[in-house]
């Protein structure tokens, strides 16, 4: 079976996975930044090897889509070329490491991603493929309620923590200490048997008993959580979503006309470095409450073999009617690659029609089953509760 074939894995570049328009491939950008540059380039690479789209990912990564067997080592080349590949694959699948956007040029940030994507490179540690690493060391935590195993954040009094994700307080450690103390916890999720299955995750080691040791464990207390970001102007540049996880290769490359860097986010929103006014393409969300904000959705049919119906279709036309504080994920399967959290309103396709679940996941039990599309769309107020 070729590695294009295999699934339960997060794709890379090196490995991609197959899909119903083709091969995905995802690109991670180094300290979660892509220059001007390299904007253009993926463009055109999206463009030249691919169908021309481009999805954003919550991993605050990039994914061409539409490759072909053919023109997947064409693409590589490329890639290499924007130095935009790893050495090889198991490299690749243990840098996975989300940057606060929000940094300052000459803080930490940078150099700290910087020094774990170096350590990681040189490691052997044989990580989960989702087990990933948080860089959220700001005066307030923008990446709490993301997936990371292993944060390197601020106490009160500015100073670096390491945490364990599932543990409240974290190890105070200087600033030559932060990526070593990461790769140790790491290394002790390994050898204390949270890799076991291939799929182990640090919070969920933790609350099945293990206890970490003295030497790992801290007192620290992280620095609170910064309420949700959403597009508008900050002082790092202009915040902006990306309708539904995915634009065309033109968007991507009229952010590469601006001359401004992006830095990546997992909110399915990029931030366009620098940039002190909001852009006005089509596909982008500039406003701050967009309904759209409020769903999330994956690829769905045709794009995805495992997909039973459009998702996106659903979605926009369901959008409008979610309340301000709901949130509705559409997933095509029973897998929800693109939100394995709960939300407020999960809407999952099967061969019979849409399950519904409440204030679940795609993984627990729907309150109704078998829901017609159009039905649906129709009357959009069963979704929470009424008739």
């Amino acid at each position: 079976m070729s590695a294009a074939m295999v699934k339960g894995w997060c794709p890379g570049a090196l490995r991609p996975m197959q899909s119903g328009d083709g091969l995905v491939v995802r690109v991670r950008p180094f300290g979660g930044r892509l220059d001007a540059a390299q904007i253009s380039g993926l463009a055109h690479l999206a463009e030249r090897h691919g169908n021309g789209l481009i999805d954003v990912t919550s991993r605050a990564n990039l994914q061409i889509r539409g490759v072909s067997e053919g023109s997947h080592r064409l693409l590589r080349d490329g890639l290499s070329q924007l130095a935009l590949l790893d050495p090889d694959a198991d490299t690749e699948s243990r840098r996975n490491i989300l940057v606060t956007p929000f940094w300052r040029a000459g803080d930490e940030t940078q150099a700290l991603a910087a020094e774990l994507e170096e350590a990681l490179e040189n490691s052997v540690l044989a990580l989960p493929t989702k087990f990933g690493f948080a860089i959220d060391d700001g005066t307030s935590r923008v990446l709490a309620g993301d997936s990371a195993d292993v944060r390197i954040e601020r106490d009160g009094a500015g100073g670096l923590l390491v945490r364990a994700n599932g543990a409240s307080l974290g190890r105070s450690v200087g600033r030559g200490e932060a990526v070593t103390a990461a790769l140790a916890l790491a290394t002790w999720f390994v050898t204390s048997g949270g890799a076991r299955d291939g799929r182990g995750r640090m919070a969920a080691h933790l609350a099945a008993g293990a206890a970490l040791p003295d030497a790992l464990r801290g007192e620290a207390e992280p620095v609170p959580i910064m309420a949700a970001a959403r597009p508008g102007l900050y002082p790092q540049g202009a915040m902006v979503g990306v309708a539904f996880g995915q634009m065309p290769h033109a968007t991507l490359s009229q952010f590469a006309g601006c001359g401004h860097a992006l830095r990546m986010t997992p909110w399915r929103m990029v931030l366009s470095e620098g940039k002190r006014t909001m852009p006005s393409t089509p596909g982008l969300i500039t406003e701050a409450y967009d309904p759209a904000l409020r769903v999330i959705a994956c690829s769905g049919a045709p794009r995805c073999r495992e997909a039973h119906a459009d998702t996106r279709a659903l979605a926009a036309a369901l959008a409008p009617n979610i309340g301000a504080a709901a949130r509705l994920h559409v997933s095509g399967c029973a897998k929800g690659c693109a939100h394995s959290g709960a939300a407020a309103i999960t809407l999952v396709a099967t061969g019979a029609g849409f399950d519904l679940v409440r204030g679940g996941s795609t993984r627990d039990e729907p309150i109704l089953r078998g829901l017609n599309r159009d039905d649906i769309v129709g009357n959009p107020s069963m979704l929470m509760g009424g008739h």
